[in-house]
């Protein structure tokens, strides 16, 4: 049978152009390191020692909640939680510049592999031009056609993974531009807070006029809450300790909750401003505390604000007794509240559920940053003694 007339093609182009092309994904294909970029791992020893620094000052926090109230003990509380959050603050910056590393670094991979896979593709779009027949009349032997072919089929297959690498490094790319803005709000709010402490320790200075009968005489009225504030952060220490401790999500100021640093600055433990200038939020609980917090996640999310959930440690309870929520006894759900039990105990809102742990949202859990702080946190389903759900 005669065949068509077609344009000869040399067996030592066809090989060149298929070795070549080969060759060419096989480095694209090494180009596309989906590990953490080496240049960003530089800040994982700062990042851990300021971890440390935040467990220090942790610690420390822990050890002025059980001292005497004097004004010293208040000043160095106030001292204590400033250093935290600087810490926090350069623990926040270590963490962006890292990130920044990793984007330049990703951004720098795509460009590279783009740039490569351009050029291999037109490689391979003219030896697509070259058909079978081509092959098979410049082939020396049946094995040599097969080989051409498998080459070919191979480098097609091998772009594809290379085309899904990218893919996968721009993914990589947009999660680590979410972590830096997230990181940016974090450093923003810690900046505030700071500069909110800063404020509290000028005031009273100004009202104690650095004596310590002026500041005894500002809180004695104030000794049974201040008696019910220190026991609530040593049951929760004690618990989240026996529980296997918290790792932090989130933490600092909460945009949307009414209640900041400003309008409801704490005074060591206990909550001032507020609606009538003595702490409380308007709904019944003291402002910047977990059951404030918690009412307000509840009704944000159902619509309905309650306002005698009582303390955080008959918060879950009432649920059940006052308004129908589900008693979950010890599982959790997302969407549930957890009860610390215990007078006053502690309350938190269930966002997620992860295996044996809960990502809960709450406030007043003393992480080092002082009193009446937002967090978000990973803790033990068993840190709370009772769940309820609508």
């Amino acid at each position: 049978m005669k065949l068509n007339s077609t344009t000869p093609v040399s067996r030592s182009r066809i090989a060149r152009i298929v070795v070549f092309i080969t060759i060419s994904a096989l480095m694209i294909i090494g180009l596309v390191p989906i590990s953490r970029p080496a240049a960003a791992d530089q800040f994982d020893e700062k990042i851990n020692a300021l971890t440390q620094d935040m467990a220090r000052y942790q610690a420390q926090a822990d050890q002025l909640n059980a001292q005497a109230d004097t004004l010293q003990n208040a000043l160095a509380q106030l001292a204590n939680d400033k250093n935290a959050l600087q810490t926090q603050i350069n623990l926040n910056q270590a963490q962006s510049d890292k990130l920044v590393v990793q984007i330049a670094d990703t951004q720098t991979q795509i460009t590279a592999n783009q740039d490569a896979l351009g050029k291999t593709i037109a490689d391979l779009y003219i030896d697509d031009g070259t058909t079978p027949i081509e092959l098979l009349a410049s082939s020396t032997n049946i094995g040599d056609f097969l080989n051409k072919q498998e080459y070919r089929s191979s480098v097609k297959t091998q772009l594809n993974d290379t085309i899904k690498k990218v893919k996968t490094l721009k993914s990589q790319l947009d999660t680590q531009k979410a972590d830096l803005d997230k990181v940016l709000a974090q450093q923003t709010a810690a900046r505030d807070d700071l500069a909110t402490k800063e404020s509290q320790q000028a005031t009273l200075l100004a009202k104690t006029q650095n004596d310590e009968a002026n500041y005894q005489t500002l809180i004695k009225n104030s000794a049974a809450e201040i008696a019910s504030a220190k026991a609530l952060q040593a049951a929760i220490r004690a618990r989240s300790n026996a529980t296997g401790g918290y790792s932090l999500v989130d933490a600092g100021s909460l945009p949307g909750y009414p209640w900041n640093s400003a309008n409801c600055p704490m005074l060591g433990y206990l909550s001032t401003g507020g609606t009538n200038g003595n702490g409380s939020d308007g709904r019944g609980y003291g402002c910047r505390q977990c059951v404030s917090y918690v009412a307000y996640r509840i009704a944000q999310v159902t619509g309905v604000y309650y306002t005698d959930l009582g303390d955080g440690g008959q918060t879950a309870q009432n649920l059940v007794d006052k308004h129908g929520w589900k008693n979950l006894g010890n599982k959790p759900q997302p969407g549930s509240v957890g009860s610390l039990w215990g007078s006053p105990g502690h309350a938190a809102y269930v966002e997620a559920v992860d295996g044996n742990y809960v990502i809960v949202t709450q406030y007043n859990y003393n992480y080092g940053s002082g009193y009446g702080m937002y967090s978000k946190m990973r803790l033990s389903a068993s840190f709370f003694n009772q769940y309820a759900m609508p």
